[in-house]
C-alpha cells in the first residue's frame, strides 16, 4: 500500500504525517514553537526554530513507525499562510524572525496605501482587501526597517516567501540547490499575486516597492517541484497548498457550492466557486483554491476570522481561568448560558466581514452576577458569532444557501461549541471521522500528482462523516443573541 506525508507547519506547531490510500493516519509526531511578541501587536517566530521542527517530527514519525523515506511516494507541505519570512540565498540564515499573519505593525503601511484608492484599492486584481493580514506589506516593512535589508534585497542576496517557500527550500537542498517557489494559494495571499494570471504583478511590487527578485517562482499546487533531501532524500516533492486550501481539499469540497469551516488558531470558511472568480462585496476575500499542473485554478471566497482558539489560549496563557484548552467545555458547561456576557476577541483588530484593524477586544455585558463559567462560554460562543457574520456575508456574495457546513480543526472536538454553531447558523454541522482534514489535503494533492489517488473521485471517496449536530434553537433566540453580539462588536471600533 502507498504512503504519502504530510509536513503541517501551523500557528504554533509543526507535525509530520503519514497516510495511507485510505486516507487514514499510519504515524505523527508533533513539536510546538515559540510565540514572539515584543510589541502590543506584534506576533513573530523563529524560522530556523520551525525549520529545526520540521526535520526533527519528519525523522520522529517516519523512525516512530519503522519507516524510511524510501516508503514515501511522495510528500507534500501545507502552512499558515500570510507569515512572512526573509532569509540570505547563500546560507539560509534568516535575517529577522518571521512576521507572523496575526501581527499588526504594518497598519500605518497599509493605511498610507489605502490613501490612494481606499481599502479595495488593490482588490480587482488581488481579490484582497489593503489589510496588515497578508504578507506584501510585511515584507516591505522589514525592507524598511532593517537596517541594511532593502539594499541586500536589490542586490539579489536574499529570498523571500511564506512559510511553504522556507521550508520547500529548505527541505529540497536549502543553499545547495534548494527550489525557491511558492504555490498559486499561498502566492494569492500576499498582496502581490493577480489572481487572474497567477503572477507576480509589477504595478503591485512598485506600490509596495518590494523587489521582484525577492519572490519565489509561483508554481501549481499539484504537480512536482522537488526531491526532498535528509530525512526526505529522494522523495518527489508534489503538492503544497496553504493551510485553509489544504482543508478543503482534504474535506472534498472539490466542487463549487461545498464549504468547510477549520477552527484552529484562527477560523476559516472557505466556499469553493469553481472555476469563477467571485468578487466579495460583503468584507470577504476571493483567493486561490487550488491548482493542479496542466489545468486552470479553481477559486473559493473566504472569510478569515483572527481568533477562535487562540482566544482559548489567552484564557489559559494571560488570563489563567483554565489550565488546559480542553477545560473550557466543562467550564463553559457550569453556566445554562452566556448570562449577557460577551467577549470580542478583536486583539488584531477585526478581520472579516469588518476589516478593522483598530477594533480592539472587549468584554460586555459583565454583572455581579457572572462568573467564570460565563467567561468561558461566551469565549466558546465568540468563535460561531464570527462564523455566523462570515456566512451571511457568503450567502450575500455568492446566492448559495448551505446545506450544511463541514468543520475541522482542534476546536471541533467540543461539542457545547459545535452544538451552538449549529443553533446560531441554522444549520447542520458535520464533523468528518479523520479530523486532520489539513495536512490529509496536502497528502491528496501530493499523492494525486504521483499517481496514487488516480482521481478527485477516489479521494472523495475516502470521506467518512464522524459527528453531525442539528439545529435546535429557537429563531427568537437565535436573532436575540446575534443582535447582542452586533452591538457587542460596536463597543470594540476606534479603540486604536
Amino acid at each position: 500500500m502507498a504512503l504519502v506525508g504530510a509536513l503541517d507547519q501551523g500557528t504554533t506547531s509543526t507535525r509530520f504525517l503519514v497516510f495511507d490510500e485510505s486516507g487514514a493516519v499510519v504515524s505523527a509526531a508533533q513539536r510546538p514553537h515559540r510565540q514572539h511578541f515584543p510589541q502590543p501587536g506584534w506576533v513573530e517566530h523563529c524560522a530556523e526554530e520551525i525549520r529545526d521542527n520540521a526535520w526533527a517530527v519528519v525523522a520522529e514519525a517516519l523512525t516512530g513507525a519503522g519507516l524510511g523515506p524510501g516508503d514515501l511516494a511522495a510528500v507534500g507541505i501545507t502552512n499558515q499562510r500570510e507569515t512572512a519570512v526573509l532569509w540570505e540565498r547563500s546560507t539560509g540564515h534568516p535575517v529577522h524572525h518571521a512576521v507572523v499573519w496575526q501581527d499588526t505593525r504594518t497598519a500605518e503601511l497599509v493605511e498610507n496605501l489605502a490613501a490612494d484608492g481606499g481599502p479595495d484599492r488593490f482588490r480587482e486584481a488581488t481579490g484582497l482587501p489593503l489589510a496588515t493580514y497578508f504578507t506584501g506589506p510585511k515584507v516591505a516593512w522589514l525592507l524598511d526597517h532593517v537596517d541594511g535589508l532593502r539594499a541586500r534585497a536589490e542586490a539579489g542576496d536574499l529570498c523571500a516567501g511564506t512559510i511553504d517557500a522556507w521550508l520547500t527550500w529548505n527541505l529540497t537542498g536549502g543553499p545547495d540547490g534548494g527550489r525557491h517557489v511558492t504555490d498559486v494559494t499561498n502566492a494569492s495571499r500576499t498582496l502581490l499575486m493577480d489572481i487572474a494570471q497567477l503572477a507576480w504583478d509589477p504595478v503591485l511590487l512598485e506600490a509596495l516597492d518590494v523587489p521582484a527578485g525577492l519572490l519565489p517562482e509561483i508554481v501549481p499546487s499539484i504537480g512536482r517541484v522537488g526531491t526532498g533531501t535528509g530525512a526526505l532524500g529522494g522523495v518527489p516533492v508534489s503538492g503544497i497548498l496553504g493551510d485553509q486550501q489544504a482543508a478543503l481539499f482534504g474535506q472534498g469540497c472539490h466542487a463549487a457550492g461545498e464549504a468547510k469551516n477549520t477552527y484552529g488558531t484562527g477560523c476559516f470558511l472557505l466556499l469553493n466557486t469553481g472555476q469563477e472568480m467571485v468578487p466579495s462585496r460583503h468584507g470577504l476575500l476571493t483567493t486561490v483554491a487550488c491548482q493542479k499542473a496542466g489545468e486552470a485554478p479553481t477559486y473559493a471566497l473566504e472569510g478569515s476570522v483572527a481568533m477562535a482558539g487562540a482566544t482559548v489560549q489567552w484564557l489559559r496563557d494571560e488570563i489563567g481561568l483554565i489550565a488546559d484548552s480542553d477545560d473550557v467545555e466543562a467550564l463553559a458547561r457550569t453556566v445554562e448560558d452566556n448570562g449577557d456576557v460577551y467577549l470580542v476577541p478583536a486583539f488584531s483588530g477585526l478581520f472579516a466581514p469588518h476589516w478593522r484593524a483598530d477594533a480592539r477586544g472587549a468584554v460586555v455585558g459583565l454583572t455581579r452576577y457572572t462568573n467564570r463559567g460565563h467567561l468561558a462560554r461566551a469565549a466558546l460562543e465568540s468563535t460561531a458569532f464570527q462564523t455566523a457574520e462570515v456566512l451571511e456575508a457568503m450567502r450575500a456574495d455568492s446566492g448559495v444557501e448551505l446545506v450544511e457546513l463541514r468543520v475541522d480543526g482542534g476546536m471541533v472536538v467540543n461539542d457545547l461549541l459545535m452544538q451552538f454553531q449549529a443553533d446560531i447558523l441554522d444549520v447542520p454541522v458535520v464533523r468528518p471521522l479523520v479530523e486532520e482534514t489539513t495536512a490529509l489535503g496536502v497528502a491528496y494533492a501530493a499523492g494525486l500528482a504521483e499517481g496514487v489517488w488516480p482521481e478527485l473521485a477516489d479521494i472523495r471517496a475516502n470521506w467518512r462523516e464522524g459527528g453531525r449536530w442539528a439545529p435546535s434553537m429557537a429563531a427568537d433566540d437565535r436573532v436575540r443573541l446575534t443582535a447582542r453580539w452586533d452591538q457587542a462588536v460596536q463597543r470594540t471600533l476606534d479603540w486604536v
